[in-house]
């Protein structure tokens, strides 16, 4: 018994990879920086992680996400 149903895809799209990576390097330079108490490079850190969310917001809506306008359609 099996029935289609509309797949999201986990995540697997470039806005997705891009948002994730450049927040995860915000947070391994900002872990970093709090050891050795650099506290602007924390904030900018900080700052960075939360870029890298905006960053994958931004590509999302331009077509770069999960079943997006410039993202090619998988076959299974």
């Amino acid at each position: 018994m099996s029935h289609e149903e509309d797949e999201m895809g986990e995540g697997h799209s470039l806005a997705a990879w891009v948002g994730v990576i450049v927040s995860l390097v915000g947070i391994a330079i900002g872990t970093v920086a709090f050891f050795f108490a650099i506290e602007w490079v924390v904030w900018a850190a900080a700052g960075l992680t939360l870029f890298g969310f905006v960053l994958g917001f931004i590509l999302s809506r331009a077509g770069y996400g999960v079943n997006g306008t410039k993202t090619l359609a998988k076959e299974h």
